[in-house]
């Protein structure tokens, strides 16, 4: 006979060994098990508060005057938003642009601090580096175009001159009457016109100047706080999610930024053969067609084509031998890039299927011009990592 005491039929002992224990004051169904109870009523005090600034009121009805209200504040937050994203819209491509600089030039930091240089002196090279790139290049152009626009100007009278004596040209500035034409644009509106337009110009270039140095110093930032930048995007990422979203956010940016540089290197290497040719054939201002090509070239599937269409049309207003070399030697040095020269340097990059690229490009010179078919490649092969490393295993598992 055991000597444990029991309670009422059903019971269980009201001793520590079985787990289970009344609270004092509780009724008979007041029965915690391994501390739920005291798990409970910790959550209520949660769920409640700490009281010090009173205690919740009840949950409003939700009745359709509510609804509806709530509605249309989001209808109008979410035209605020896309008004204020149209009226930025030229401030957030500037943002894109210097963040995609910052992306590609951001390898060539990291192998400098490989090298011992210290983080600030790193980025201070590769920037000073891409000024110095930009001024050859501006160096390069604008003086055939100041050349070539005074030698017109130059000959302007002579061209007049020479019209005046054809007498067909006589006959139509007499039937036409273009000399009272020549007059009545001659007048103070048409002057006014002019000095606006001259105006527009001026704009025009200070505006391009402006851009261009918003971009530099934006790439400049993006570049000094690269690490922190991204480490605080990683950190917006719940923590259950945080590493696999850091693993493929950092291969996108590797692939971005190799991307980009291959991209680079193939422009250079065209220029630089487009300059040895130009000399050889003695092509006029061969260094401003180097530049042009290598511009052209960083135009994904179209900027190759449009750099050599350009530098041969030159080639045929110099001479017709020296234009069918251009177009010659362009032929055969893009078969040699598209086979050789850009798989060898594209294939630890990225892959992106060429219909893809193209479609690409040809939606980002849509949205964004010459920046979007920049980018365009870039933006794919991301898309492409994401589809193959998130999208199809999530498919495959339902």
């Amino acid at each position: 006979m055991s000597d444990t005491p029991t309670g009422p039929a059903g019971d269980a002992p009201t001793g520590h060994g079985g787990g289970v224990s009344r609270t004092a004051g509780a009724g008979p169904g007041d029965v915690a098990v391994g501390g739920d109870r005291e798990d409970h009523r910790s959550a209520e005090s949660t769920a409640v508060g700490s009281g010090r600034f009173g205690r919740p009121g009840r949950p409003l009805r939700r009745s359709s005057f509510l609804v509806g209200f709530t509605g249309a504040l989001g209808v109008l937050l979410a035209y605020t938003v896309f008004l204020g994203i149209r009226n930025a819209g030229g401030i957030l491509v500037l943002v894109v642009i210097a963040l995609f600089l910052a992306v590609g030039l951001n390898p060539a930091v990291v192998r400098l601090r490989r090298w011992g240089l210290p983080h600030g002196l790193a980025v201070t090279v590769v920037v000073l580096t891409l000024i110095l790139l930009v001024v050859a290049g501006l160096v390069a152009l604008v003086p055939p175009v100041l050349t070539q626009t005074g030698q017109f100007i130059d000959q302007l009278p002579s061209y007049v001159e020479e019209l005046r004596r054809n007498r067909t040209v006589n006959d139509l500035v007499v039937r036409y009457d273009v000399m009272q034409r020549v007059q009545e644009l001659a007048n103070a509106d048409t002057v006014g016109r002019a000095l606006g337009g001259v105006l527009g110009g001026a704009q025009l270039i200070f505006g391009t100047i402006f851009r261009v140095l918003t971009v530099l110093v934006l790439t400049i930032y993006f570049l000094a706080y690269f690490d922190r930048l991204r480490d605080l995007g990683y950190a917006l990422v719940p923590r259950s999610r945080r590493q696999r979203v850091s693993l493929i956010g950092d291969e996108i940016l590797a692939k971005v930024g190799a991307y980009m540089v291959g991209a680079l290197s193939i422009a250079v290497l065209a220029g630089a053969t487009t300059f040895v040719f130009a000399l050889v054939v003695e092509l006029p201002y061969p260094f401003a067609l180097a530049v042009v090509v290598a511009v052209t070239d960083l135009i994904p599937q179209i900027g190759a084509t449009l750099g050599a269409v350009i530098v041969s049309l030159v080639g045929f207003a110099t001479g017709l031998p020296i234009g069918i070399a251009c177009a010659v030697f362009f032929v055969l040095y893009q078969q040699v890039e598209n086979y050789l020269i850009y798989p060898k340097i594209m294939r630890r990059s990225v892959q992106v299927n060429e219909v893809a690229a193209l479609l690409a490009a040809l939606l980002g010179v849509a949205l964004m011009g010459v920046v979007g078919a920049l980018i365009a490649i870039p933006v794919v092969a991301a898309l492409q990592l994401i589809l193959r490393e998130v999208v199809l295993p999530r498919q495959e598992r339902r």
